[in-house]
């Protein structure tokens, strides 16, 4: 049996929710979970070699060596790795995933790791240098994103990254919509769009999660997602900008709405935090996201994307310390003594506070402004060059994170192309897609000019070959178009899988 071939004969005639509830009946058949299981291995037998590198071409340590290897020798395997790694992103051939990447501020962050290795801020008492960091990253950044003409106290936490973040602030919510309004159904509206991190939050906090269709222009239906909510709604959430078309969410009108039925509203600016500021700054016309709105009552944004801080920090900002409470844990009378944490984890790594401090103000207004006007000037450089391509149309009307596709090409084999000129672009689906978020790797002299004629070389391959399917197109192409979603999570379960086989 193939999959793809009985999914569209049986299951893409029948609803969604109907069509993945027929699947995993038919799934516990023992011939068809054979022939799945046969599928699903050679799909992942595909992406083996993208995954596993390095197989058999450097030491391998499936246990723990007798005799521990020399200090060297450990540093020449890593060195070796670290520089063909290196090589993916430090040219700019990758969207987003290293957003500064000089190899200078690269050496300070480092150093600035090295000075404060052993510094963990559940103990404060040993290292109050990690609490001052910490609380000086939280007013530095609700100072950029508007506590300075907000009528309450901004505040927050610096967790280890935006999904922490999101998932902080839905968990604040529902404690809080528990605590004073005695709601035990909370219930999350969200525009489709919105990152993944609020149906993660959903999931693990008992959140039913409300998705609500996005416009023409794939931003938030204000109209819609009113409509969606009930007196169960504890918050909304919006974007600025959404992770797969880089557009901005209408936060004023969402935001207002949530105030006056007196729920929260999140910004979720973990992409937009440490940009937006300074495009409105330089006259790009940047509706207010931030505080300044009065309906906001929260915010993420990542310090570690375009705060230029090493990879595991992010800032979560509230409207208030009595909204911020809730996010916090206490426990009194545990025999190992008075236990808090403000987020999930207990001990934490305060090198990385430590550098994100010293990123945010080793950069500085100014550093953050030009750092901003290159990817903005660069961005626009490339949404032009896509634009003379007949057969690629930009979605939305991003600023710097371009989603673009085809009508009339199999967008994800043009994505495959672009893999072979060395490209890690990302595809997206609902509609397909592909994007690049631009960072400060490609301002570089003539990185924008070398990804349109790349694109155009691409378009005009896969337009002379339709028929080719390559190796990872139809993987994307099989996840964007299933109806049933069971089919496409096995795929990612097993794929995760595989990052953890030593085999």
């Amino acid at each position: 049996m193939n999959i793809r071939k009985t999914a569209e004969k049986v299951l893409y005639r029948l609803p969604e929710g109907l069509a993945a509830r027929v699947f995993e009946w038919i799934k516990g058949v023992p011939a068809v979970r054979a022939s799945i299981e046969k599928e699903m291995d050679e799909m992942m037998a595909h992406l083996r070699d993208s995954v596993k590198p390095y197989k058999g071409k450097v030491p391998e340590f499936s246990q723990m060596p007798d005799s521990g290897l020399e200090k060297e020798s450990v540093l020449d395997i890593m060195r070796d790795l670290q520089e063909k790694e290196n090589e993916k992103w430090r040219d700019g051939y990758v969207s987003g995933a290293v957003y500064h990447g000089d190899p200078e501020h690269i050496d300070f962050l480092n150093r600035v790791y090295a000075v404060h290795s052993q510094s963990n801020p559940l103990h404060a008492d040993i290292w109050p240098s990690a609490s001052k960091y910490e609380a000086e990253i939280v007013s530095m950044t609700a100072d950029m994103l508007g506590a300075g003409r907000a009528e309450d106290e901004i505040c927050g936490v610096v967790s280890s990254g935006g999904t922490e973040s999101i998932l902080l602030a839905m968990k604040t919510y529902r404690d809080q919509a528990r605590q004073e309004k005695k709601n035990r159904r909370p219930e999350l509206v969200v525009p489709v769009t919105a990152h993944a991190a609020f149906d993660k939050a959903a999931r693990y906090f008992g959140i039913k999660i409300i998705h609500v269709p996005v416009k023409s222009d794939f931003t938030a239906d204000a109209g819609a997602m009113k409509k969606a909510c009930n007196r169960n709604t504890i918050a909304m959430a919006g974007s600025a900008p959404s992770f797969p078309h880089g557009v901005i969410d209408p936060i004023a009108d969402l935001s207002e709405i949530a105030r006056e039925k007196g729920i929260g509203f999140h910004t979720d600016a973990c992409l937009g935090g440490f940009v937006l500021p300074w495009a409105e700054a330089l006259g790009y016309g940047i509706a207010p996201f931030d505080f300044r709105l009065p309906g906001v009552t929260s915010m993420s944004a990542d310090t570690h994307k375009y705060g230029y801080a090493a990879k595991g920090t992010s800032v979560v900002l509230y409207r208030g310390r009595h909204l911020r409470r809730y996010q916090y844990f206490t426990i009194t009378d545990w025999p190992g003594g008075l236990y808090f944490s403000p987020t999930f984890a207990g001990s934490r790594p305060g090198a990385l506070s430590a550098q994100c401090w010293a990123a945010m103000v080793k950069m500085g207004r100014e550093g953050y402004m030009e750092a901003t006007r290159q990817i903005l000037e660069t961005a626009d450089k490339i949404k032009s060059g896509i634009r003379e391509i007949p057969e690629l149309s930009i979605y939305g009307d991003p600023l710097w994170v371009i989603a673009f596709g085809s009508e009339t090409l199999n967008i994800y084999q043009v994505m495959e192309q672009m893999g072979k000129k060395g490209w890690a672009l990302n595809g997206l689906h609902k509609p397909a897609c592909v994007h690049i978020a631009v960072t400060l790797r490609h301002t570089g002299q003539g990185v924008a000019e070398r990804f349109v004629a790349d694109l155009k070389e691409a378009v005009a391959y896969v337009r002379a070959h339709p028929e080719e399917q390559g190796e990872t197109a139809p993987v994307y192409g099989m996840a964007a178009t299933i109806p049933f979603r069971g089919v496409v999570s096995d795929m990612l379960e097993r794929y995760m899988d595989l990052l953890y086989s030593v085999e």
